[in-house]
């Protein structure tokens, strides 16, 4: 760096032979162009003719070629100075008259110039005594880059002054560029060297500290090691020989500590997996520490705990040993399983009320058009064939959203009186979709089966999941029998059973081939986040979800099960006196309107146009808002002339569809309302239930289940 600093100075120092005039008399700076061997304009004219009349050469200059600019002001001449400066080509010397009217004399002007550019040499002509050289000192200042040279000058004199003081001024800048490198290198070495003593200082602070706290270390070790709650022992690292262990150790154990010491794991039988423990010590030994290794330890009663170990290898008395700490997580492992089934279940719920609201809204629009289109006249049978698949496939996708909505719990329960063979018949295809062509599935149905009072889709979760469980348990293939049957359960039999209870029952019964389950695991099958399958394929809520449903529905389960032989699971549902709802299609004479007036809310449009088509189409009058406020204001508008108010739960705008109901109703005690949703979260359940005079239909809806809420709800 120092070098590279001085070839640079000298560089500009070489080319800088820059000499600025500042004199009023032009002819003072064509004098001293001449003696500096810069020739004017008019003499190299001369020249040139006489080397053109007479064959003279032209005059020889100064080998050094100075480079000469003029200024006739003082004022014009710091100027020139700032501006060569700013460009990186400074004056090095400076010839200055005294006298230069009208503006600053040379005194002036020197002060000014070197106010900011002091390394200028300047040579000061005068003619006069204008100044002794003591007023001179006292205005510029003592310096040693001045000089006065009186005139008339003589021209030898001119150029040594040249000469010397651009030599100076390059001497100088040299000088200058010398120290600022040394002054670098001075700075970096005494900065290292500080760096240095203060690491230095830190290193025996440090090391004194270490020393200190050396001194304490056994104390202080032995204080921890007996007082830790985290088992902890000292082993030999050749022989794995307990040498010292704490309490925690021997509590998490539950063996003696002269049981312990000087016995191997091995001898304990408290390693469960004797290769995993092998394989830990052998790591032990290669690499002398072992941080955060699953394991398992084995207490006195036979109980496996989850377990965290590390290990460091120290030397103990010239001997090598291990410091072995073992961490139980059990508690821990066990919660965060759970923690991760319920986000599973969060996950799926936040899916499917993300997912419900529109995608059931366009199931309706689906559903309304093709029922529509299926009542036209005149169809062409492919075209029929072809309305029917599409009608087919929208019911199989509302199934399936409902599925979902059940499995997050965020379905609207409806419960009705239902026939439980015809819910199996519906089910049976999406059930031997989902078996595969490897089991063999067997149906049998008791027609004297009694109805049974339970919401429809629930029973369709509660059957997928069985079977599915039954699915999982023949992976080879094998049979699965689902059949019906109506049961009257006597005194003996509730004292075999302590969940039945006397009376006529509906009974659903799933059986399978497959594996099998041990005693053990049927005292927890019904856990919540129980599951005997591989991590990622079960989620250990399914027989939970079952055993809720049942025993919200006043009934139980029962299951038998042996290894390879297969399970048996019976769930028994209290009958109904009631008939069954019939699901065939409505009577539509009997559901037409009479030109009721309905408000409905909705704010899908595509929803609000095919609701509005159907109900016109059935006789009533309809008017449409996209939410409430617009609903709000058409009820204003028509001085609240409506029989019925239709109106989605989850709307926009501020105004939710229980909202605008209450204050409707507010005005109007006999407004008949429905809500109608595809998502409900909790709307219609305990915690927020359903207000009197009001009716649910849930999202997506067939036109015929429409106009016969609308006439039920008008007509109740």
């Amino acid at each position: 760096m120092q070098a590279t600093l001085t070839e640079n100075a000298a560089t500009v120092a070489e080319r800088n032979q820059r000499i600025l005039i500042i004199d009023d008399n032009t002819s003072i700076h064509e004098d001293v162009r001449k003696i500096l061997g810069v020739a004017s304009s008019e003499d190299a004219a001369h020249d040139e003719e006489a080397a053109a009349l007479f064959g003279v050469e032209t005059r020889q200059h100064n080998e050094i070629a100075f480079e000469v600019d003029s200024a006739y002001q003082g004022e014009e001449g710091l100027g020139m100075v700032r501006r060569a400066a700013d460009e990186g080509r400074p004056y090095a010397m400076a010839f200055i008259d005294v006298r230069m009217p009208p503006g600053w004399d040379g005194i002036e002007t020197i002060s000014k110039i070197w106010r900011k550019y002091p390394d200028l040499q300047v040579v000061i002509c005068t003619a006069y005594s204008d100044y002794s050289w003591e007023d001179m000192i006292r205005q510029v200042g003592k310096t040693d880059s001045l000089v006065i040279l009186k005139k008339p000058f003589d021209n030898v004199e001119v150029l040594q002054l040249a000469h010397t003081l651009t030599q100076k001024w390059t001497l100088s800048n040299q000088l200058r560029c010398h120290l600022k490198s040394l002054d670098e290198v001075v700075a970096t070495r005494t900065q290292e060297l500080q760096s240095a003593n203060t690491r230095l200082r830190q290193e025996m602070a440090e090391r004194a500290q270490a020393d200190r706290e050396l001194r304490h270390s056994e104390e202080r070790f032995e204080k921890a090691f007996k007082a830790s709650p985290i088992p902890m022992a000292i082993q030999d690292l050749a022989t794995e020989r307990f040498i010292v262990v704490n309490d925690a150790f021997l509590a998490i154990t539950g063996i003696g500590r002269t049981e312990v010491i000087n016995r191997m794991p091995a001898d304990l039988r408290i390693c469960p997996n004797a290769e995993a423990q092998s394989e830990l010590w052998l790591r032990l030994q290669r690499e002398g520490s072992v941080r955060s290794l699953e394991s398992q330890l084995r207490t006195t009663t036979g109980e496996l705990r989850d377990c965290i170990v590390s290990a460091e290898v120290f030397d103990l008395g010239g001997k090598a040993v291990a410091l072995v700490a073992t961490l139980d997580v059990s508690e821990q492992r066990n919660l965060e399983r759970q923690l991760r089934h319920s986000q599973k279940l969060e996950a799926v719920g936040q899916f499917a009320s993300g997912v419900a609201h529109d995608f059931n809204n366009m199931l309706t629009v689906i559903q309304g058009y093709t029922s529509l289109s299926l009542a036209a006249a005149g169809l062409d049978a492919d075209v029929t064939n072809s309305l029917q698949q599409v009608a087919l496939a929208a019911d199989r996708a509302a199934a399936l959203t409902r599925q979902l909505l059940t499995f997050s719990r965020k379905q609207m329960v409806q419960l009705r009186v239902l026939n439980l063979n015809d819910t199996l018949r519906n089910v049976h295809g999406m059930l031997r979709r989902m078996i595969g062509e490897h089991i063999e599935l067997s149906c049998e149905f008791d027609e004297r089966l009694r109805a049974v009072f339970a919401d429809e889709s629930n029973i369709e979760q509660v059957v997928m999941n069985l079977v599915v469980n039954a699915r999982d348990a023949m992976p080879h293939g094998g049979r699965l029998a689902i059949s019906t049957e109506a049961v009257t359960i006597d005194p003996a039999y509730v004292r075999r059973h302590a969940e039945a209870r006397l009376g006529d029952f509906a009974c659903l019964t799933i059986s399978d081939t497959g594996c099998g389950m041990s005693p053990e695991t049927l005292n927890h099958i019904f856990e919540p986040f129980f599951t005997t399958k591989e991590i990622g394929k079960g989620t250990g809520i399914g027989l939970a979800t079952v055993y809720g449903i049942v025993s919200q529905l006043g009934g139980w389960i029962e299951v038998k099960s042996q290894i390879d032989e297969g399970t048996v699971l019976k769930i028994l549902l209290p009958a109904s006196d009631e008939q069954a709802e019939q699901a065939a299609d409505p009577d539509m004479d009997e559901v037409c309107g009479g030109g009721e007036r309905i408000l409905l809310v909705e704010d899908e449009r595509t929803v609000r146009e095919i609701i509005t088509a159907i109900l016109r189409d059935h006789g009533y009058e309809v008017w449409g808002a996209a939410d409430g406020p617009g609903a709000l204001e058409l009820w204003q508008e028509r001085g609240g002339g409506f029989d019925m108010l239709i109106t989605d739960i989850i709307m926009p705008n501020g105004v939710r569809g229980n909202v605008l109901a209450a204050r409707l109703q507010a005005e109007k005690a006999d407004l008949k309302v429905i809500f109608s949703s595809g998502y409900s979260s909790n709307f219609g359940t305990e915690s927020a239930p359903l207000p009197d005079g009001c009716s649910f239909l849930a999202k997506p809806y067939k036109p015929e289940v429409l106009v016969r809420a609308v006439r039920d709800c008008l007509g109740n």
